[in-house]
């Protein structure tokens, strides 16, 4: 009897239910469906090995809501029968998804320009998906076998670290445990260099001994930022005037925690360089970890020359996907106070004396935090560019939300493209001719690829079909992608993860296109489309000592 009972518990430790395992398989498949950015058979497997699990766990929970009284006992004939049957009706629906997966995932490919997955590694889905399942089933059953008091103990753990990590995102002022814990975590990331960064000469750099600020103090995104950049041939060459060196400061958390602080020493930085007798003071917000876009600056200074000011600051030690989850007071009081303290200062100048335009940029999570400074678009004083923006982002999300009738959410048109313009992809050159209506300074443009997750992210996916998937949809996304509740949002989590492993034009890759972004926020005087093209064949040749982004 001891033995039956034992080898009773072993079946049910492994067993699984049918339920479960029904709804797994179906949200599963329904993985296999396209999104944004094409998948491999091993991220295909993790997309479907965790809906494959959220399924199971609905399964047996809905069948344990509503188990009925009188418990069934069915024969062991009568069990296999029903798993027999339960496989005849399952087998076919994952060979039937995974090779209409295979056929979308490879047009997607086409789409977007890189190479599709083979049939074999296609195939690599299916253990991965069973072994996210059998993990996450073992883990469970395994807690749930424990003896009373340690299971209590595990779970209350568990507990307690779901509770810190709401109480980290809610963005209460001044308690946020978990970032606490993770910029410590990530504070050895922030030491030594990144390609070959080395030491600046130049008194117009941060970090150089001519510097305010130590090169030390910066940081690895500061040290890289002030250490690159385009040459002077490449400035002339581009701009088609004589080159002059191009002004970068950088403000890293070395030298102080307080943004308020950060943007004081900037301006001071700024002051000893001359940048105020710049015609362009360009204010960065940098990504999470403080890196800076580089060919955004790079186009900047090759349109104007190198004859440019470019200010920014470092607000966090940790990756742009966990500060854009931790980070939301940080990256807006970087934005907004250095923003603010730049503007105050030109604002200051004498009377008489020539103004630089103090133009904004940000990419990612950089343009959430740069916009911050901006209540509403009527604030941008003299130009802005912002590219791929966080779907969380509070000016882009009332703007497309009030864009004009007729105009589907991935290329609106807001107030007949008075104020600001939307571009990305092929559409960036012609922003200023489309809408064809007038478009004075300051002009604000936001660039977003119908592709890019970061943009489309939201965790109303969940439960609710945006507008980008009820409108047609952009030029780089499958006429055939779908919202499906649960399934479209850890999608469209796991495209972020390969967002920049895509070409120029598409995810989260915006590269040259800010070279035309720039020529319409912040034409230098006389600029032409023949301009342009010459600037862009300049960026494209390649060979710039641009080391890291």
């Amino acid at each position: 009897m001891r033995r039956s009972a034992a080898e009773s518990d072993r079946r049910r430790r492994w067993s699984l239910h049918p339920l479960g395992l029904t709804l797994g398989v179906g949200l599963a498949a329904l993985g296999c469906t396209p999104t944004l950015i094409p998948r491999t058979g091993f991220f295909q497997g993790l997309v479907s090995g965790v809906l494959l699990a959220a399924g199971y766990l609905l399964g047996v929970t809905v069948a344990r809501l509503v188990r009925p009284r009188v418990r069934l006992r069915p024969s062991p004939t009568a069990r296999a029968l029903g798993w027999v049957l339960l496989a005849m009706l399952l087998v076919p629906v994952v060979v039937l998804a995974l090779r209409y997966g295979y056929a979308r995932q490879a047009a997607q490919a086409a789409l977007l320009g890189v190479r599709p997955p083979t049939v074999v590694s296609w195939l690599v889905a299916v253990p991965v998906a069973v072994a996210v399942l059998a993990v996450l089933v073992a883990v469970v059953r395994g807690v749930r076998a424990l003896p009373r008091w340690p299971r209590r103990v595990v779970v209350g753990l568990g507990v307690v670290v779901v509770l810190l990590a709401l109480v980290s995102v809610a963005g209460i002022p001044g308690v946020n445990p978990a970032r606490t814990v993770l910029d410590r975590a990530f504070a050895a990331q922030n030491d030594g260099v990144f390609g070959g960064a080395t030491r600046p000469t130049s008194p117009l750099r941060s970090g150089s001994p001519a510097s305010l600020l130590s090169w030390d103090s910066l940081g690895r995104g500061g040290r890289t930022f002030v250490s690159s950049g385009p040459p002077a041939t490449a400035l002339a060459q581009a701009s088609g005037r004589p080159a002059v060196e191009p002004i970068r400061v950088y403000v890293g958390l070395g030298s102080s925690a307080d943004a308020a602080e950060r943007a004081r020493l900037a301006v001071d930085e700024l002051r000893r360089t001359g940048a105020f007798d710049r015609p362009v003071i360009a204010v960065l917000t940098t990504t999470g970890t403080g890196f800076v876009d580089a060919e955004a600056v790079d186009a900047l200074e090759l349109t104007w020359g190198g004859d440019t000011a470019v200010v920014t600051s470092q607000y966090s030690l940790m990756p742009s996907a966990l500060s854009l989850l931790l980070d939301g007071d940080r990256v807006a009081a970087a934005g907004t106070t250095m923003y603010d303290a730049v503007r105050a200062a030109v604002d200051a100048l004498p009377p008489g004396r020539p103004r630089p335009r103090v133009v904004v940029f940000g990419e990612s999570l950089g343009a959430l935090g740069s916009q911050a400074a901006f209540a509403s678009v009527d604030r941008v004083r003299d130009g802005a560019l912002w590219n791929g923006p966080p779907n969380s982002s509070p000016l882009w999300r009332s703007l497309v939300a009030g864009r004009d009738p007729g105009t589907p959410e991935v290329r609106p048109v807001v107030g007949n493209g008075r104020q600001v313009r939307f571009g990305g992809g092929t559409a960036t050159p012609g922003l200023a001719t489309d809408p064809p209506a007038p478009w004075p300074a300051p002009r604000t443009v936001y660039l977003q690829h119908p592709s890019d997750p970061v943009v489309w992210w939201s965790p109303r996916l969940l439960w609710e079909r945006p507008d980008w998937l009820a409108e047609p949809h952009g030029d780089d996304v499958l006429p055939d992608v779908r919202w499906f509740p649960l399934v479209t949002f850890w999608q469209v989590t796991m495209d972020m993860i390969r967002a920049q492993e895509v070409p120029f034009g598409h995810g989260h890759n915006y590269g040259p296109e800010s070279l035309d972004a720039w020529t319409d926020v912040v034409p230098p005087p006389g600029w032409t489309p023949a301009d342009t093209a010459r600037a862009h064949a300049v960026q494209e040749a390649g060979g710039l000592p641009t080391p890291g982004a």
